[in-house]
Formats: structure tokens, C-alpha cells, sequence
């Protein structure tokens, strides 16, 4: 009989395996063996698994990730209690704004968007329902942080660390401490550039009675509609708003 720490690890490596499709959008074996640096016959035998649980499908020698994950995401989606407090005001405020806003929440340690809504003028971003982030490189992020106990903000700062992922993204613990003790003063964060070129952002957080962080919301806009008065005090405005009226939907709800 196999022991525990084999059986966990061939999980793993299966999940490894439909992260890198998603990942890809459709690969090959050989690509994903490249790709996890893992020997072509493990790839085989994982997406042959993946395959019978009828969580993959193969087109050709390539293969894609199936909709029965989209089962499960629905599934989950539809159990984020926020969800019911928060979507008629998302709407709201996309069409207010003219941009994109969005709902995150944190889960792990890192940032998961569960809800996303978009004016016709909205810009085209990365963004997507289910796509998980580190929070400290977006606004949403960092205005979850900033109203989360400071135990629990050093246990995912030291999971996770604090990649870049553009020259804006804040790398350095002491400096991220700082910018966080700024958005509780104020209320609101701000994402100038940080996550992508091009793109800023304004968040605020979502709190419960005890004034810890549920989630956060955000617009996002490009550069070009994000100056002066209206990146400064439009947009937190905005999102200061919707988040309190979440707050108080929760509350009696």
C-alpha cells in the first residue's frame, strides 16, 4: 500500500498538471512536461486521470481543461456569501463610473476575484471571475490587508512573499507596512501601475462589524482616465460609497 506522503504528492502533481492547462490554454505533453519539468510519462498518466474523471478533454495531441470545472466554480461562486450583498451594487457602480469593478475576497493568503462588472467604455484587462492574485499588487489587495490582524498579514507575507510584477509593485516589507498604515488612515488604496502597465486602481474594503476586511471593491481604468481630480477624489468617492452600502447590506441581509 502506497503511504500517505506518495498518495498527497501524485494529487499534487495532478493539480499541477491542470493549473499548467489553464495556464497554457491547451498544451501538449511534451509542452507541459517542459513547462513543470516533469518526465513525459508522469504527464501521461496525470492527464490520463484528469481525463477519466472527465475534468480535461483532448483535442488531437492537445489537451484543455473541460467544463466541469466550470460546475464547481459556479458551485463555489454561488456560496460566497457576500455575493448576494455586493453584485446589484457592483453593477452600480461600473455603470457610474464607466470602468470595471469588481469584488475580491482572500482565501490562502492571496486575492480571488468572485465578481466582476464592466461598462461598455470598460478597458480589457487580465481580470477575470476566479483569478487569484497576491494581494499585495493590486489596490482590492492592499485595502484587504491593511483591515486584517497584523498576525495574519505577517502569515501571508511569509508565504507568499512580495513579488513585482511591474517596477510599481511594492517588493519591500517595511515600505508595504507603511503604505498600509496610510489606507487605514484614509480609507482607500490605490493601485498606480502596480499590477499592470498602463492600469490604475482604487479600492476599498469591505468590513464586518469588527472592522476586519470580508473582501474589498475596486475600479480599475486606464492611465489616460485616472488623472487629477478624478483618480484623486471621483473614484475613491465611488468606491467609499459602495462599500458602505455592502457593509450595511450584510448587515441586515
Amino acid at each position: 500500500m502506497k503511504d500517505e506522503t506518495t498518495v498527497i504528492q501524485a494529487s499534487i502533481t495532478t493539480l499541477r498538471v491542470a493549473e499548467a492547462l489553464k495556464h497554457l490554454e491547451g498544451a501538449r505533453v511534451t509542452e507541459l512536461a517542459a513547462h513543470l519539468d516533469l518526465p513525459k510519462s508522469t504527464i501521461h498518466y496525470h492527464l490520463q486521470t484528469l481525463m477519466k474523471a472527465e475534468f480535461i478533454v483532448a483535442d488531437g495531441d492537445e489537451y484543455r481543461i473541460g467544463l466541469r470545472f466550470l460546475d464547481f466554480g459556479e458551485f463555489v461562486r454561488d456560496r460566497v456569501e457576500l455575493l448576494g450583498s455586493a453584485e446589484s451594487e457592483l453593477r452600480k457602480l461600473a455603470e457610474e463610473t464607466g470602468e470595471i469593478a469588481s469584488l475580491m475576497v482572500e482565501e490562502h493568503g492571496r486575492g480571488v476575484y468572485v465578481a466582476r462588472e464592466e461598462s461598455e467604455s470598460a478597458v480589457r484587462t487580465s481580470f477575470h471571475t476566479g483569478k487569484r492574485v497576491l494581494l499585495s499588487q493590486t489596490a482590492a489587495g492592499k485595502a484587504i490587508l491593511a483591515f486584517t490582524p497584523h498576525e495574519r498579514v505577517e502569515e501571508i507575507l511569509d508565504r507568499h512573499g512580495l513579488e513585482g510584477k511591474t517596477r510599481n509593485t511594492i517588493t519591500e516589507r517595511n515600505y508595504l507596512v507603511e503604505v498600509l498604515d496610510e489606507i487605514r488612515e484614509r480609507g482607500y488604496a490605490y493601485d498606480d501601475e502596480e499590477w499592470h502597465r498602463g492600469l490604475r486602481c482604487v479600492a476599498a474594503p469591505i468590513r464586518d462589524m469588527d472592522d476586519r476586511a470580508v473582501g474589498a471593491v475596486s475600479v480599475a481604468a486606464p492611465l489616460s482616465r485616472t488623472r487629477g481630480e478624478r483618480y484623486k477624489r471621483d473614484l475613491p468617492e465611488a468606491v467609499l460609497s459602495t462599500a458602505n452600502v455592502i457593509e450595511l447590506n450584510m448587515q441586515y441581509s
